[in-house]
């Protein structure tokens, strides 16, 4: 069932084996393999929990031959790693996490493709595997509708490429010469336009007892790189990001001083301009480090602090602060009075309106966090974010958009929330510490010793004290009361499985309030209407209006025909008999080119057996359809003649079914001449 590994040495980079300080065995004994003994079979995938998945996976294909059990194993295992990663928050992409769980749902489709299924396999299974383990992981359950939809999108778009990435792989492999081994580029055009990432390639050679060229593959992408490389002129931040690590090794950490101030002093300890180390500037834009400083700097989200800089003699403008080489704060200014070296003494000034305002909605992004899950589960993750003093973005792990039900939930929680007026409270401790009291951490993020825990809004939940509780080091309301009020001002999807939301809070809220009334207001005046009244008074406009587009249609069919229903004198005068059947060429004036087709069939019903060829001209260009009946098509084809017409109109061909096709071109005044071609064809 297992192998016991004695470890004993860690070997050195020059093969020197030293003993390690507390030699172990690795048993290898882990749950499936302890499951196995325990239910008497002589394999993993023979257990309960594969069981029931391989089986699912068989009725759904239909593939029951012993020959596919290996696809069944591969998809029911690559099927519990994937939806474990989606229930953790990652999403396929093509870096980093993302793109780890790409490879393995990719290998999986591969396989499920193999099988000869037609449509997407992985999340019909999906549910299989939440009955079998969603008990011991409840994560699997409150994220199931998050997994079902990721895996079916990535199958789908796989698919699209999947089968003739896998052609170009089969033709390949026939031309392969005794070394078996598939050229670099070729493995690298399957992972950039196919989207084969290079394992699946490799797994896909390795049952031919084939390979491929790493080496060349590298290259491959090494080059692609260096193009990309090549085609962008960039902005120097590489040799930028060079000074300051430099820099940093003779600096102390900045000390932020912001969570409880907006002013201070601050020695000049560094200044930059144009990328270089100057003890000196009297102009122009420069990058300011001090050695304490009362600025958030950009992180976390939050945009960084403006403010001002002064001196005797001196006034700067600070329009941002940023964070380089991970412990120095940088003040971007703009000089607009004095010079400034380093050594000077300088008040730091931070823009209290905007800070307050940032402030309101970081806390109100928080609130947000919490409430999404609360109404959406814990499957909400965060994605993403930007806190400024305008606004509030907030990006979250879910599979489809917010109904508008659910966006006002969310909207008047967060309110509620706010009007409760709870204090808000810091707490440094220690990242295990935190994680216990129930603390969101941002997955992926690295956190040190410490970190700065923020809890806000009161619990119904009798295991924690707060409604949110977040890692979070940027700066905050001291009550929720402070935010004011929140309003949701779009919903919108980012990416696959993505949503996004954009919100304000305060006076921005207040605004964009005032500024929806402000519309309502205009809009029943003009419509003579109360405001509260306003979408009645629309719904009878729209239906209205649709049925005067209904009336104008049937007015333009009933001049088509002469100005009367059905057949007259006026609508046949132009029908000539060619052979056994009819010919009918008409200009409807006035028409659109979408009014064509309706009017040809209309023609077509009245003609009996015939072509029907109808023009009209509109914005300086000619447009042209040409019907024919049923009992002709198999003699005549209206795309042949409606090619015809469109060469006398100046067209560059045309298309359509062998009943009805249409073209255009420019010139408006060979209609006639376009008709006249068209019989002659017919007559020949």
């Amino acid at each position: 069932i297992w192998n016991l590994v004695f470890m004993q040495y860690n070997q050195l980079d020059d093969g020197t084996k030293v003993d390690l300080p507390n030699p172990s065995i690795d048993t290898g004994a882990g749950l499936e393999r302890l499951a196995a003994v325990l239910q008497n079979t002589h394999d993993n995938y023979e257990i309960d929990l594969f069981k029931h998945l391989i089986q699912t996976s068989i009725e759904l294909t239909g593939a029951f031959e012993a020959k596919y059990l290996t696809s069944h194993r591969i998809i029911a295992d690559h099927l519990r790693s994937s939806s474990f990663l989606i229930a953790d928050g990652i999403l396929p992409s093509n870096e980093g996490r993302g793109y780890v769980l790409r490879r393995i749902m990719r290998r999986a489709m591969r396989h499920v493709y193999l099988l000869g299924t037609k449509e997407p396999l992985m999340h019909r299974l999906a549910p299989t595997l939440v009955t079998e383990m969603g008990e011991a992981y409840p994560e699997l359950g409150r994220a199931q509708a998050l997994i079902v939809e990721t895996l079916k999108l990535e199958e789908e778009r796989f698919r699209k490429t999947l089968g003739r990435g896998l052609k170009l792989l089969e033709e390949e492999q026939k031309n392969l010469l005794s070394s078996k081994i598939l050229s670099g580029d070729v493995a690298f055009k399957l992972y950039d336009t196919y989207g084969f990432p290079l394992d699946l390639t490799q797994d896909i050679l390795r049952s031919h007892n084939q390979s491929v060229d790493i080496d060349g593959f590298n290259a491959a992408m090494e080059a692609q790189k260096a193009e990309a490389r090549q085609s962008w002129s960039g902005s120097g931040e590489e040799k930028d990001e060079a000074i300051w690590f430099k820099l940093a090794q003779n600096l102390s950490p900045t000390e932020f001083l912001g969570y409880s101030h907006t002013t201070a002093q601050g020695q000049v300890l560094a200044l930059v301009q144009q990328g270089k180390s100057v003890e000196k500037v009297a102009q122009g834009d420069v990058f300011v480090v001090t050695n304490q400083t009362p600025f958030y700097a950009e992180s976390g989200g939050q945009v960084g602090d403006q403010g001002r800089l002064t001196a005797a003699g001196f006034m700067g403008v600070v329009t941002n602060c940023t964070k380089k080489a991970g412990k120095l704060f940088v003040h971007h200014v703009t000089l607009e009075d004095g010079c400034l070296s380093a050594g000077d003494v300088l008040e730091l000034l931070v823009d209290n309106k905007k800070r307050d305002l940032t402030k309101a909605n970081h806390s109100a992004t928080h609130l947000l966090h919490a409430t999404l899950r609360h109404y959406l589960g814990e499957q909400v993750v965060q994605k993403g974010s930007l806190v400024g003093p305008n606004r509030l973005r907030f990006d979250f792990s879910f599979n489809q958009p917010l109904s508008s039900l659910q966006l006002q939930a969310v909207e008047d929680q967060v309110n509620d929330l706010i009007r409760a007026n709870t204090s808000v409270q810091t707490k440094i401790m220690i990242p295990d510490e935190a994680l216990k009291i129930g603390a969101m951490a941002l997955f992926g993020e690295k956190y040190g010793d410490e970190v700065r825990v923020l809890s806000m809004g009161e619990s119904n939940d009798m295991d924690h004290t707060s409604y949110s509780v977040e890692f979070c080091g940027g700066t905050h309301v001291k009550r929720t009361g402070d935010i004011g009020y929140f309003k949701i001002t779009a919903e919108s999807g980012v990416a696959a499985g993505v949503r996004r939301i954009e919100a304000q809070t305060g006076p921005g809220a207040e605004a964009y309030a005032r500024g929806i009334e402000d519309i309502s207001n205009v809009l029943s005046t003009r419509l003579k209407t109360k405001p509260s009244l306003l979408t009645e008074r629309v719904a009878t406009l729209i239906e209205e209006k649709k049925n005067l587009e209904r009336d104008v249609k049937k007015l333009k069919e009933k001049l088509a025909f002469g100005g009367s229903e059905g057949a007259s004198e006026g609508s046949t005068k132009d029908i000539k008999q060619i052979g056994s059947f009819s010919y009918l060429a008409k200009t409807l004036e006035d028409s659109n080119p979408q009014d064509l087709k309706p009017a040809a069939d209309a023609f077509k019903k009245q003609i009996k057996s015939g072509v029907v060829v109808l023009g009209s001209s509109a914005q300086g260009k000619a447009s042209l359809v040409v019907a024919v009946t049923a009992d002709l098509t198999d003699k005549i084809s209206a795309v042949d003649l409606v090619r015809i017409g469109s060469k006398t109109l100046g067209g560059k061909g045309g298309g359509g079914r062998p009943d009805m096709a249409q073209a255009g071109g420019p010139n408006v005044d060979a209609l006639l001449s376009a008709y006249g071609e068209i019989e002659k064809a017919l007559v020949v």
